[in-house]
């Protein structure tokens, strides 16, 4: 199901096509680790996946009985995202799939999870106000998960990520500034991850994991 078609600053758009038709696959397809590792023991409810791309964890999210709404600024990977969901079993309710930019979009329902993860971009972007404005729309005794970068892997280039400084989780944690009356920290750790190269190369990366608990 597809829903929320918005207007989009047009860069935004042709940055993100060009990324995914480069590949006929961006991303693994896998959910992330500490999504997995994190939500796992969570009961499920509505859940807010943001930047879905080609739809990893929303599916694995779905798989596990929640309730999913998933948004992504470009077209071809939201349509790989639909794609991939029809070859899944066991999802109760389809994942509602909006086409949207995060920098204007506003959540219209109520949520049990908020996950951000590895919500990146090298354009400009607010990336802590969307995240703000999201965690704004969660229910009592709900979560916000925010994964990130906390180092740069191993084969990347200054040019690659010019100035980009990758953010510890305490600087995650600082940088959302969300109430600490109104919210307490469950997690906040650098965790490590096996990933594979570009090469094929098996490597250790470096993930920042927030999970916050709405009181």
């Amino acid at each position: 199901m597809l829903t929320g078609v918005e207007h989009s600053e047009p860069e935004t758009v042709e940055y993100w096509e060009h990324r995914y038709r480069e590949k006929d696959r961006l991303w693994s397809g896998r959910p992330n680790d500490a999504l997995v590792a994190t939500v796992g023991g969570l009961p499920p409810g509505h859940a807010l996946d943001l930047g879905c791309g080609e739809g990893g964890d929303a599916l694995w999210l779905a798989e596990n009985g929640w309730r999913v709404t998933a948004v992504d600024v470009t077209p071809t990977a939201v349509g790989r995202a639909r794609e991939a969901e029809l070859s899944c079993a066991g999802i109760d309710a389809p994942v509602d799939w909006v086409l949207a930019d995060l920098s204007t979009w506003e959540p219209s329902d109520r949520y049990d999870l908020v996950s951000a993860c590895f919500l990146h971009s090298p354009l400009e972007f607010r990336r802590a106000q969307v995240i703000g404005r999201a965690a704004s729309a969660v229910s009592s005794g709900g979560y916000v998960l925010v994964v990130g970068h906390a180092t740069a892997p191993p084969w990347a280039t200054r040019h690659a990520h010019g100035e980009h400084r990758f953010l510890t989780p305490e600087e995650e944690l600082r940088g959302l500034d969300l109430d600490a009356a109104e919210w307490e920290t469950s997690v906040c750790e650098v965790r490590p991850r096996r990933a594979a190269g570009p090469t094929g190369e098996v490597v250790t990366l470096e993930d920042a994991v927030v999970l916050l608990r709405r009181r």
